[in-house]
């Protein structure tokens, strides 16, 4: 398990273990903001660290690169060298000549070969680092969407509780002087009628 699977684990055990928040009817919690931050800050820092091992494995393609050149400029002395041996012998001149080409191209063709697949790997190394990291980002944009949507989601739960209690005591204040009121107006004409 790398880093950046660890650090989500631990921001998906972390949003687990929050509080409920109340009236949420159990699908809602209470996150504390410094340290959800703190988590993700850590993410951050984790995922320049994963870049740079996959950058890492793709900085080896130009080892193999070299060693397949080596390799290549090795047979490819090893053809002349061959050559020169048989060219010292006048009646075989015509065959070492042609052998000495076909040695050095089978080296360059086997050269290229290495080469080519070297590229190939490499590629597919870098695509596969470029779809890994992808994914992560991913998978943190998906739990950064879901506490946004349940921050704003109990902001407004926490909202319409407080406007339906406002209402409330707006409708008891209402009642209230509605009650001061007819008692005055009854004072006034000499007490309530029978």
């Amino acid at each position: 398990m790398n880093r950046i699977e660890q650090l989500i684990g631990e921001i998906e055990d972390f949003i687990e273990d929050c509080k409920e928040a109340p009236f949420s009817g159990g699908n809602k919690i209470v996150v504390s903001k410094s340290e959800l931050e703190e988590k993700l800050l850590e993410l951050r820092d984790a995922v320049p660290e994963e870049i740079a091992q996959c950058q890492k494995i793709i900085s080896n393609q130009d080892a193999i690169l070299k060693s397949a050149k080596a390799q290549a400029d090795l047979t490819i002395a090893k053809a002349n060298e061959q050559a020169q041996q048989q060219i010292d012998q006048h009646e075989i001149m015509q065959r070492a000549v042609a052998t000495a080409e076909k040695l050095k191209s089978d080296a360059m063709a086997q050269a290229q070969q290495i080469v080519d697949s070297a590229q190939e790997q490499a590629d597919g190394i870098r695509m596969g680092s470029i779809r890994y990291t992808d994914d992560m980002l991913k998978s943190l944009q998906t739990i950064i969407s879901h506490t946004m949507t349940e921050s704003q989601s109990r902001f407004d739960s926490l909202q319409n509780s407080l406007k339906s209690s406002y209402d409330i005591v707006s409708s008891n204040r209402t009642e209230l002087a509605q009650g001061v009121s007819g008692q005055a107006s009854d004072d006034l004409q000499g007490g309530p009628r029978a």
